[in-house]
């Protein structure tokens, strides 16, 4: 099946779910593989972000991603339209930090991507089709991701004090979504409604945008679409948050309790399943390149190409994206810490910090992909040699994203290079080194 953006921009105004901020929302053409891409057209340079797993940073009752010091709140039910669409290829500008709630459907955004009117591209589409199950578990809450010649999802949606329980068997396709997904709202208990407001949560909020559970009553501007609306909003979500895989999944995903939370631990853990198919067998179904090298036009680097270039491995893969290629000399990557790292264990039992030296690995694997890019990189392989004037300045721990700059100082021979490197995060320093390496080829590694 061939890639799709639309043909024509479309707009919609309203207001956050969250913030409760007023914005804009445009929707515009992008060329193949381009992927969904989140633009602030409100702040300076007008930043970009293309959401993943390792920009998530805000989880509750949303899914909200950071890059730096710019954050997009609730990306969930615009990936959500997309994906049950059939839309690959999007740039979506935004004059503010969150899409407009609107109905708190993905309905809206349905709409506007059939206004743009939906075009294919030339290019194939490139698919992730699990070969064994996948599973995550949080108390009584699942998700288990099994092989699927295509997308169903089993859902059952409930709540531990009894207001609702729902379950929903469906498989998906663009026909199926649009009019049995996309319509469904989302909702809320009443007796959380004070919590979140307290949290600084929902002040867009209003039942002209969400269901309201109180005991036995429904309150709504408008009677319940479906029977089991709910359920049918918990699968909305799911399907926009394994958005943040990357490519498109084929899979049988069952849930039960899905929340925001446990649908990103599901997608992570896809990824280090995809990670791992894709170092046993080579590129997902439909992608093209076996060329390692990096491209003189790649600005940023996802954990495929990174895998591409670099020998590690899970669990030793320091860095999980490639945000911003300066030049052959300077580069930013980011590492998420997560509390999942195996090191944790005993690093220290109840009080978790990232060792100082797989910092310094972040570092050097950062750099290393740098360098690859600066020299022909085909066949060849970046070694560690040393280390000095290395710096730790504060503990990183679960939860802490490393953003990390390289900048390559000295070439010789293009077989030696000096970097200097500096992981921050936030804005304030954590660590920093000077590292030395060398290229060497392949077949001498072995």
């Amino acid at each position: 099946m061939k890639q799709r953006t639309i043909q024509r921009e479309a707009t919609v105004r309203g207001k956050g779910l969250h913030t409760g901020d007023p914005v804009r929302l445009t929707l515009k053409p992008a060329s193949e593989d381009h992927g969904i891409v989140f633009q602030r057209v409100d702040l300076h340079g007008k930043p970009k972000i293309k959401p993943g797993v390792d920009l998530v940073s805000d989880l509750v009752r949303n899914t909200g991603v950071t890059l730096g010091y710019t954050k997009i709140h609730t990306v969930e039910h615009v990936l959500s339209a997309c994906s049950g669409v059939g839309v690959d290829n999007l740039l979506i500008e935004l004059d503010g930090s969150e899409p407009p709630i609107i109905d708190g459907s993905a309905k809206v955004f349905v709409d506007l991507l059939l206004e743009g009117e939906l075009v294919e591209q030339e290019k194939e589409r490139s698919y992730f089709e699990l070969s064994r199950p996948v599973s995550v578990t949080q108390g009584n809450q699942s998700l288990v991701a099994l092989p699927h010649d295509g997308l169903k999802i089993t859902c059952t949606s409930s709540d531990d004090r009894g207001f609702h329980t729902q379950h929903l068997s469906i498989d998906l396709d663009p026909e199926t979504y649009i009019s049995e997904i996309a319509p469904a709202r989302t909702f809320s208990i009443y007796e959380d409604i004070e919590e979140l407001l307290r949290q600084g949560k929902i002040r867009g909020g209003s039942l002209d945008s969400a269901i309201v559970i109180k005991g036995n009553k429904i309150l709504s501007k408008e009677p319940l679409r479906f029977e089991d609306e709910f359920v049918r909003h918990k699968i909305l979500d799911i399907v926009g948050d394994i958005h943040l895989l990357g490519v498109l999944l084929k899979a049988h995903i069952v849930a039960v309790k899905p929340s925001h939370a446990l649908n990103y631990k599901l997608t992570k853990s896809l990824v280090e399943e995809l990670e791992r198919k894709t170092g046993e067998q080579g590129k997902p179904e439909g992608h093209e390149s076996d060329e390692p090298s990096i491209g003189i036009n790649e600005t940023e680097l996802d954990v495929r190409r990174i895998l591409d270039i670099i020998p590690h491995r899970y669990p030793f893969v320091m860095i999980d994206r490639v945000v911003e290629i300066r030049s052959n000399f300077e580069m930013r990557a980011i590492k998420n810490v997560s509390i999942n790292e195996p090191y944790f264990q005993g690093h220290f039992p109840g009080r978790p910090v990232m060792p100082a030296v797989l910092q310094i690995e972040a570092m050097a694997q950062a750099a290393g992909v740098l360098m690859l890019r600066h020299v022909a990189s085909e066949g060849k392989v970046a070694f560690f040699m040393s280390c000095d004037k290395v710096k730790f300045r504060r503990p990183v721990v679960p939860g802490d994203q490393l953003v990390i700059d390289v900048k390559i100082t000295k070439v010789r021979a293009r077989k030696l290079a000096a970097a200097s490197a500096v992981c921050k995060v936030g804005n304030k320093v954590a660590s920093s080194a000077e590292l030395l390496f060398t290229i060497v080829d392949a077949a001498e590694a072995d």
